[in-house]
């Protein structure tokens, strides 16, 4: 049986090592959010696997309601692990954003997580979002997106991996990585990150973070 008292902190360990100025993303959605969520707010955090964005929220928002959705019932155990200081505030739900309870949200995030998401599926992902969230209310989404031409996608996959070398990945961990991800993840340039948000219904779509091969931006609904 897997010990998931210890899983929580060992998954916190990797993605800082992959994602530069992930401290600060998850600082930036907080204010992103706050500008609008009120003290008593409701916040649906889709991708909420490992409980980081989840956790993190919490601890900055005594009154605010969180609703984390993930496919992954491993990582929502690992989840609830990291939120049972706050496990009357934190509500977990298994899958995709089909379950996500329907609200209405004051406001919502998903970081990490959009290019595990097949591009067939992403408009409706969003527009799934923007039914549950309150008129004006923020999305905050940060994930990998770049150029999508072939010598963009191996400039930026090989930077990657340099990044995650120089925090002490062990450097045939990182290339398996690499390849891995060109091979399985699903990438969209900026731009058309940006369309596809205003075509689900999202305005005012601005980007607040670049950090190599990753891009956050923060919309309304």
């Amino acid at each position: 049986m897997t010990d998931f008292a210890n899983v929580a902190p060992r998954y916190a360990d990797g993605p800082p090592r992959q994602v530069p100025g992930l401290d600060g993303l998850h600082r930036m959605t907080d204010l992103l959010l706050a500008e609008r969520v009120p003290e008593a707010g409701r916040v649906l955090v889709l991708g909420a696997g490992g409980g980081m964005e989840l956790g993190n929220l919490a601890d900055r928002h005594a009154g605010w309601q969180l609703d984390g959705v993930d496919p992954s019932a491993q990582m929502l155990e690992t989840a609830r692990v990291a939120t049972a200081a706050h496990a009357d505030r934190v509500h977990l739900h298994e899958g995709t954003i089909d379950v996500a309870p329907d609200g209405p949200f004051d406001g919502a995030t998903c970081l990490l997580t959009f290019h595990f998401i097949p591009l067939g599926e992403r408009l409706e992902t969003l527009a799934q979002l923007h039914r549950r969230l309150l008129p004006g209310a923020p999305l905050v989404l940060a994930h990998m997106s770049f150029p999508q031409d072939l010598q963009s996608r191996d400039i930026w996959m090989r930077r990657h991996a340099a990044f995650a070398v120089s925090n002490g990945v062990d450097p045939a961990h990182a290339e398996n990585g690499r390849r891995a991800m060109l091979e399985r993840l699903h990438l969209l340039s900026p731009q058309d990150e940006e369309r596809m948000m205003a075509e689900a219904g999202f305005s005012g779509v601005s980007l607040f973070y670049a950090g190599f091969d990753f891009r956050g931006w923060v919309a309304y609904a």
